[in-house]
This record gives structure tokens, C-alpha cells and sequence, in this order.
């Protein structure tokens, strides 16, 4: 099964609004999550410049932008896109 991206921003306005606690994510995840996710830190997506995106911090779960993401925000996404 191929494994679902996550895609944290961490650009200034996100690690700011809380990109930082996200990158611990990986030591957050359920059990039965943490052998099909794959978790990676990324320069600024650039999402923030446009306000219909919504507020930062940002985060990508298979190319699905997730804002004002929290860990919790993240998990429930990741679980929709496995029920797909």
C-alpha cells in the first residue's frame, strides 16, 4: 500500500502558528497509522499569501491542504484519506 504524504509548512508564519508542535507528529501517531504515513517538513508552501486558503499553519495529506492544522486536524484527515 502506498504510504499517505504529509506535507508540514514550515515557513515563518507557520512555524509560528504552531508548524513547530506539528513536526512532532510522527511521535504522535496512533499505532495503527505509523507504518502508512510518511511525514516530512517543507520550505513555505505559500498558501498564507491568499486568505481563501484559510490560516496557518498549513499542511498537505496527500496533496489535500489541511489549515489551521493541528495534530488532531491532521490525524482525522489522514484517516479519511485511508477510508477512501
Amino acid at each position: 500500500m502506498k504510504k499517505i504524504k504529509v506535507s508540514i509548512c514550515t515557513g515563518t508564519a507557520c512555524y509560528v502558528m504552531g508548524a513547530s508542535e506539528l513536526l512532532l507528529l510522527e511521535e504522535k501517531l496512533p499505532t495503527d497509522l505509523k507504518d502508512k504515513v510518511e511525514i516530512e517538513g517543507v520550505m513555505c508552501l505559500g498558501k498564507c499569501k491568499n486568505a481563501s486558503n484559510g490560516k496557518s499553519p498549513f499542511v498537505l495529506v496527500d496533496k489535500e491542504l489541511v489549515s489551521d492544522a493541528t495534530i488532531e486536524t491532521v490525524i482525522e484527515k489522514i484517516y479519511e484519506k485511508l477510508a477512501k
